[in-house]
């Protein structure tokens, strides 16, 4: 390749732009990795839950295994800039910093080269004037020669014309003798030059361009292996997210969930009993019968009563028509099951916060005592007021705690004891109607006909609209009222101190008893507010 130095400039340029142009596809593939990341971390972050600190809905297993498959997916996306960056640092940046290098080595090289062939080329025309020279003067020679042969043949010719013709003729035969030895030196250098330049220099040159060459080649299979590295690495990673999202498929678990779904709607109240019969042919008895006192008493009490309960009606929120008011501070407003749940949350709070107030108190006696023993580092008093403060949190906070123990310890019992009060009161609803003869009349006790009529047990629910012509519930006892209450919230019964009211359903576990007045008006009243006294049958049974 001695002769192709044309050749060789052209195929290590084309090296070098091969080198550019992987190290452009590497660029672009590390934009491709950072595009995807990106779009993953956008995509875990637009699905991701967005929930405050006080956020109490319920953690399926289905909603936190998709949310550990978003982190999984997240640690998956910042494994794919872990590739973009290893591409980045190991590869595209290591492609441009040798392809700065090799341009310059690549100059530097055929620079020699250019200047080797240079310098032969200078060598080469010294010696082709040096032998143009000297054959002009050899020409020159044998034409004097002529001349001097033609004057000394000649008799005609002259002494002084043959002297002077002769020594033109040594003067050129001279001159022919330095230029031939000219010529032989320049001949003699330039053929060594160009063995120099053809066996020594060219070669030394041809191979320093072949060793860069073969490092570019070197660095190519490097690269491409530093490409497959740069992926290979975060392989285990990103099997141990495949795995955590397989894990968190596995951790579904339909049964919790449903056991999650009773638990966070689970309000602890009863479902309603049966309807008892109702005996429309009362009215035909009662006119047939001989002479009923009570009979007028009893059936206009029956007609305010109707009209008092369609009053009441979207009022009772047992199951279904809550009151609109502010909640309440022991959660009577709640259902009995949610009521617990609740205290029990409050509570626990209570807990940390009194925890949190202890470590401080406990901080502050220690430092306190550190003050004394060394006054220069404090003032032993001036930790006095912040500990007063403290021991006054502490206290209230005890307070809090034991008064929300008290009424979490009353919904639990009267919860565990409801299903004994329920079954009694289904039997005190027909103990009463038992009290009517057949004939339709009433028992001989006057107090009680009038306080428990033969009514219908209506439930407040959402089945009031469908009989709002139902007989009002009977009176099961009375009560006194201790305190005064507004009645504000819809369906409850305002009171005042030490009115006497009717119980006609009986509190089942969530602080609430329904009463009556004397005029008909029903609703919700406070169980803590009043002194209740049941009938006896209604007790007995």
């Amino acid at each position: 390749l001695k002769d192709q130095f044309d050749n060789l400039d052209k195929h290590t340029q084309w090296g070098i732009d091969f080198l550019e142009k992987y190290a452009k596809f590497v660029k672009e593939r590390i934009e491709i990795e950072q595009n995807y990341a990106k779009q993953l971390r956008n995509l875990v972050k637009k699905y991701c839950p967005k929930r405050s600190p006080k956020d109490e809905e319920p953690r399926f297993t289905s909603c936190i295994a998709f949310f550990n498959i978003l982190n999984e997916l997240n640690d998956y996306a910042g494994q794919r800039e872990v590739v973009a960056e290893e591409m980045g640092h190991r590869v595209y940046g290591e492609l441009m910093r040798y392809s700065h290098d090799l341009k310059t080595e690549r100059k530097m090289h055929l620079q020699e080269g250019r200047k080797a062939q240079q310098y032969l080329d200078m060598c080469w025309k010294q010696m082709d004037n040096s032998k143009k020279k000297f054959e002009r003067e050899c020409r020159e020679a044998e034409k004097a020669q002529q001349s001097y042969e033609r004057l000394d043949n000649d008799t005609n010719a002259t002494k002084a014309d043959v002297e002077k013709a002769k020594q033109q003729l040594n003067l050129r035969t001279h001159m022919a003798d330095e230029n031939k030895n000219e010529y032989a030196a320049q001949l003699q250098n330039f053929n060594g030059e160009q063995h120099k330049h053809y066996y020594i220099v060219i070669p030394q040159i041809y191979k320093q361009l072949q060793e860069m060459d073969e490092r570019r080649t070197i660095k190519l299979s490097e690269c491409y292996k530093g490409f497959a590295d740069s992926e290979r690495k975060v392989i285990p990673i990103i099997s141990k997210c495949l795995e955590g999202m397989i894990l968190a498929a596995k951790s579904v678990d339909e049964h919790r969930d449903s056991q999650l779904v009773i638990d966070c709607f689970k309000s602890g109240f009863e479902p309603p009993g049966d309807f008892p019969f109702e005996d429309y042919s009362q009215n035909i008895y009662r006119t047939i019968s001989d002479g009923t006192i009570s009979t007028p008493k009893q059936e206009g009490m029956r007609i305010d009563s109707k009209t008092t309960v369609g009053k009441a009606k979207g009022k009772l929120w047992l199951f279904g028509k809550k009151p609109k008011g502010p909640a309440l501070e022991d959660f009577s407003h709640l259902p009995p099951e949610q009521r617990r749940k609740k205290l029990q949350q409050r509570i626990d709070e209570l807990n940390r916060e009194l925890q949190k107030e202890t470590d401080q108190k406990d901080a502050l006696i220690k430092m306190k005592d550190v003050y004394e023993k060394n006054p220069q580092m404090g003032d032993p008093s001036s930790l006095q007021p912040k500990l007063t403060e403290t021991m006054s949190n502490m206290d209230r906070l005890r307070m809090e705690i034991h008064k929300n123990e008290a009424w979490l310890s009353e919904v639990e019992g009267k919860v565990a004891a409801r299903s004994d009060r329920r079954h009694s009161s289904d039997i005190n609803h027909l103990v009463t109607q038992g009290r009517e003869s057949p004939e339709g009349s009433y028992t001989d006790d006057a107090n009680q006909e009038v306080r428990s009529p033969p009514q219908q047990h209506t439930h407040p629910n959402e089945f009031d609209d469908e009989f709002e012509d139902d007989d009002p519930l009977p009176a099961i006892g009375h009560c006194k009222a201790i305190y005064p209450f507004d009645g504000h919230n819809e369906g409850t019964l305002a009171m005042k101190e030490g009115e006497i009211l009717y119980i006609i359903e009986e509190d089942k576990g969530d602080g609430w008893t329904r009463a009556r007045r004397h005029n008909g008006e029903e609703g919700y009243v406070p169980t803590s507010y009043i002194d209740v006294t049941l009938e006896k049958n209604s007790k007995g049974a």
